[in-house]
């Protein structure tokens, strides 16, 4: 089996949300016959997940408008996100049937996804029992939060995904409580690199890192979105 990867590069939040609807129609549909990695960045933008709670979003719509930033409600599972330039964004569309049908599972198998990543530059990351997303314990025994997940399925194929603080500022989690989880600290792998005297690894090799990781976790091949899929994914969109 075939992990079909696609990069969009720094692409607004909306077109990169509705090819996820077109990819996982496809995927359903059977016309996506592998399942598929979509790696992103976004500009600023908020997004709340169906397990929001009143008080996370700490700034109003119109204030958030007034800075650049977007705010949208979404499907997916969990509370607030951010996601913003520097953060990589991985939403896989798999089909569960052709796995484990479980979310649960799931939601372990994204983490796996980016712990092993991390681990390659030598940055040991984990799991916090209770919460879901990858964290970097550290040495003094404080915690920082690097990654958040928040997934949505349809006919067992998996859509939403993984944000993976790589190399961004942190200045759009100022607006919200992060994840719904109070006193939680973000942090980046740049920023845990530096305080552990390891080499930041550059934002490509961590999008490979987690594209190999990937297929790792879920026994399959990555390959390049072939033209003829791409092209069927951008027409569905005319």
């Amino acid at each position: 089996m075939l992990l079909y990867t696609l990069d969009l590069a720094l692409t607004p939040y909306d077109d990169a949300w509705a090819l996820q609807k077109r990819a996982l129609a496809a995927r359903i549909s059977g016309e996506l016959p592998e399942d598929l990695l979509i790696l992103v960045q976004h500009p600023p933008v908020v997004t709340l997940g169906r397990s929001t709670k009143p008080g996370h979003l700490l700034a109003s719509a119109e204030y958030l408008e007034a800075q650049g930033i977007l705010l949208r409600e979404v499907e997916r599972g969990g509370d607030v996100t951010i996601h913003e330039p520097g953060q990589l964004v991985a939403y896989p569309i798999v089909d569960l049937k052709r796995h484990k049908k479980d979310l649960h599972w799931y939601l372990r198998q994204v983490e796996e996804i980016v712990i092993r990543a991390l681990a390659t530059f030598g940055l040991e990351c984990a799991r916090v029992e209770g919460l879901t997303g990858v964290w970097r314990l550290r040495p003094d025994g404080t915690r920082a939060k690097l990654a958040s997940i928040g997934v949505h399925a349809r006919d067992w194929v998996t859509w939403h995904g993984v944000a993976l603080n790589v190399e961004n500022d942190l200045s759009t989690f100022n607006h919200t409580v992060p994840c719904g989880i109070d006193g939680v600290e973000m942090s980046t792998v740049a920023r845990e690199c530096a305080r552990a005297g390891l080499s930041a690894p550059s934002f490509a090799d961590v999008q490979h890192a987690v594209t190999s990781a990937a297929g790792d976790v879920f026994t399959i091949s990555p390959l390049a979105l072939p033209t003829p899929l791409r092209a069927l994914l951008e027409q569905a969109s005319a």
